[in-house]
């Protein structure tokens, strides 16, 4: 009998560890989301400004300027910041230069509301880079950490640039609370999140790679690219902080990206924008 009873505790034990096992396999991302949202939109009205000699010029296009919303048991991360909020207004502002025509459809707080969040629901906020299409909501989340590479922090916040460049710093100086990081950079310690250093466009740029129970990894591209073009051809803008170091991180990149099986997304790209907004309807 006791050798009987012996045998069922055994038993029990071996099918609570096997149920224990199950529960321990289940894909951590299905519990990451990604959402997409709307940071304006941006038409270039002199498009050779993003290449090195005349590829573009007379040309124009329609870059569309997403944010991103990552949400995880351990905390939300809010990527990228958008147009500034005071270009939402009804007619696009065209900048002296004459370069850019620029417009935003909506405010941060009622686009986070569309999706049930609010800006203290945020953890983190990490921006792929300091340029002003990329930063326009930022200060909000002043009680958020950032997570940025050091030397864009210390880039942006240095004297020269506060002179060049005062609208930038001004964008980012209530984020207060910094995480400055060295390379790349596992934001939830477990893989599903990690921002990707890919210097180049600015000193400190950045990518996101993403795992959000998808059929594929994303990867956002900051600004590595604008465009399918310039990912084709390697096109390199004439604002870039750095032309080698910007094609190596190319190559960097797209190993990753083939290494992992991710999808591409070029973040100011009209077509990956509606492409990533349809994978996240499946």
């Amino acid at each position: 009998m006791k050798n009987t009873i012996t045998l069922l505790i055994i038993s029990i034990c071996i099918i609570c560890c096997k149920e224990s096992e199950k529960k321990d396999n289940t894909p951590i991302s299905t519990n990451v989301k990604l959402y997409v949202l709307d940071g304006g939109s941006i038409l270039v009205n002199k498009l050779e400004v993003f290449s090195q000699d005349t590829t573009y010029t007379g040309q124009v296009k329609q870059l569309v300027d997403p944010y991103y919303v990552i949400t995880h048991p351990k905390g939300n991360l809010i990527w990228d910041a958008g147009l500034p909020e005071s270009l939402v207004v009804d007619k696009p502002y065209t900048e002296p230069t004459g370069v850019f025509s620029m417009q935003r459809s909506d405010s941060l707080i009622n686009q986070l509301n569309l999706i049930g969040f609010k800006i203290e629901d945020f953890k983190y906020i990490a921006l792929s880079h300091t340029h002003f299409d990329h930063i326009g909501h930022a200060n909000y989340f002043k009680n958020a950490t950032w997570l940025v590479q050091e030397s864009e922090y210390n880039f942006v916040t240095s004297d020269a640039e506060k002179s060049a460049n005062i609208d930038v710093y001004n964008a980012i100086k209530e984020l207060t609370n910094i995480k400055k990081l060295n390379g790349d950079f596992d934001v939830f310690g477990d893989g599903t999140v990690i921002i990707k250093t890919m210097p180049g466009h600015t000193i400190g740029h950045q990518v996101l790679y993403i795992e959000a129970g998808l059929k594929k990894p994303v990867l956002l591209t900051g600004d590595l690219y604008h465009f399918e073009e310039n990912r084709k051809n390697r096109g390199v803008p004439s604002f870039n902080y750095d032309v080698e170091e910007t094609i190596k991180s190319m190559t960097v990149f797209e190993d990753f990206a083939k290494q992992n099986n991710a999808e591409i997304i070029i973040q100011h790209s009209k077509k990956d924008f509606e492409k990533l907004q349809e994978l996240l309807k499946k």
